[in-house]
């Protein structure tokens, strides 16, 4: 055993202690830890430590504070850390006003027991790694939820989930749904059954009409997407780090794609994509200066290594996005018009970004995990009871219309409201009105106590 294993298996199941307490800018926060199992079935077995940040408004006394609702927070990801709020504004603002709100950092990110290349080396080789990293999907992140739930003594408390923490929420729903008051989902309704590949073909479509929405907005950008991708082509251009832009890792800047603001972003980012220099135009250093925050995953190692595992059901992703991304030849790195891609995680990025490179064989290895438990119970949310209110973005390229409605109409009593007004970043456009209308959905729809 490790040093670092036999440290968090001495560890107390279900230990909870309060850090710091801290006002500013009418913000009142204290931190939380508590100790989880790393495997949810063996509660006696190794233990990791889980953080979450308590926020409130310090408007109200500690004693009113306290007798507010819990609210607990699923980030979207996988692999993010919860919000660090400097300030009460968006939805912050909304549901501090109704709830004690729990953010919560998933277990690997942030303060909760984090996950890192050089951190994994420690459990040994890349089949030990991968087991360790299998344990660090929704399922996981509820038992965790369930077991601070109890830590707290709270009876009952709400659950907002944005992206993949609305996959989180219906995991919730679908094996602990006692303990929870009501849900809301912003761009979260996962799918419930079928193979990953059924994801990638809906959101390919999805990228591909955003992809020609954009330059129908800003022509002169398809112009420069060419003249960039022919760029790469020919001549070495190397990210601030030393590693090299590559056409497709350029594709993976259709990140942008998913938001209202972000698009308008991509295009002040590729406005000022080429300098001319004494050997001709080279793209200019503030250009890939600006990449890694879409291209590089140093910082979150999770994300990629995992990211298809939350689909995976009874079956290996076998790179899925990567397998269908073959059925798109328009996506193409080498296409004569090429398009940007999403979110979708491949193979050759664990050869081409340095940081991910020691993971690529426990990235393989996970692709190829046939044995995958099941996410979600659709029996137990066939009948649900729970109110759930869902804001299901009409088009969404990360999280496809069409597969979320098909799961509002197995999990009972879920209220939708679809709208063309934003995308798959909403809660970052006007997060307080979208928070305020679920919240309201989801009262109208409580029965009467």
């Amino acid at each position: 055993m490790s040093a670092a294993e036999a440290q968090s298996a001495s560890a107390v199941p279900g230990a909870h202690r309060q850090g710091g307490e801290h006002e500013f800018r009418g913000v009142r926060t204290v931190d939380h830890f508590f100790t989880v199992p790393l495997r949810p079935a063996e509660p006696d077995g190794e233990q990791i430590e889980v953080f979450a940040r308590e926020y409130g408004s310090s408007g109200r006394s500690r004693e009113q504070h306290e007798q507010l609702p819990w609210l607990l927070f699923f980030q979207g990801g996988p692999g993010f850390p919860g919000n660090r709020w400097t300030g009460l504004s968006g939805w912050a603002k909304a549901a501090t006003e109704h709830f004690r709100v729990l953010m919560l950092d998933q277990r690997g990110t942030g303060l909760s027991t984090p996950v890192e290349a050089k951190s994994l080396a420690s459990r040994g080789d890349a089949a030990a790694q991968a087991e360790y990293l299998s344990h660090f999907r929704q399922d996981s992140i509820v038992a965790d939820a369930e077991a601070i739930r109890r830590a707290l003594g709270v009876a009952q408390w709400s659950l907002f989930g944005q992206s993949f923490g609305g996959w989180c929420s219906l995991a919730y729903l679908s094996t602990a749904p006692e303990a929870l008051r009501e849900v809301l989902l912003t761009g979260g309704l996962a799918p419930l059954h079928g193979s990953p590949d059924r994801v990638y073909r809906a959101t390919f479509r999805r990228i591909e009409a955003r992809n020609r929405e954009y330059f129908g907005w800003y022509p002169e950008d398809r112009a420069t997407v060419n003249r960039i991708a022919d760029h790469l082509r020919q001549v070495p251009e190397y990210l601030p780090r030393g590693d090299r832009l590559t056409v497709e890792r350029f594709q993976m800047l259709g990140m942008y794609l998913g938001g209202n603001t972000r698009v308008d972003a991509l295009h002040y980012l590729l406005e000022k994509a080429f300098i001319t220099t004494p050997d001709g135009d080279r793209l200019s250093d503030w250009f890939l200066a600006q990449l890694p925050a879409y291209l590089d995953f140093a910082g979150n190692p999770l994300y990629a290594t995992i990211h298809e595992s939350i689909y995976a059901q009874g079956e290996a992703s076998d790179w899925s996005a990567w397998r269908v991304l073959q059925e798109n030849p328009q996506f193409s790195p080498d296409a004569d018009e090429v398009l940007l891609t999403g979110e979708m995680i491949y193979p050759w990025l664990f050869e081409q970004d340095p940081s991910l490179q020691p993971l690529a064989e426990v990235a393989h290895i996970l692709a190829g995990k046939t044995d995958w438990p099941r996410l979600f119970d659709r029996e137990v949310l066939a009948r649900n009871s729970v109110p759930v209110a869902a804001a299901v973005y009409a088009d969404d390229v990360f999280v496809d219309h069409d597969l979320s409605l098909e799961t509002a109409a197995a999990v009972r009593g879920t209220q939708t409201w679809v709208t063309p007004d934003f995308h798959h970043d909403g809660i970052a456009d006007d997060g307080e009105a979208i928070f305020r209308r679920l919240l309201t959905m989801a009262r109208d729809a409580a029965p009467e106590s």
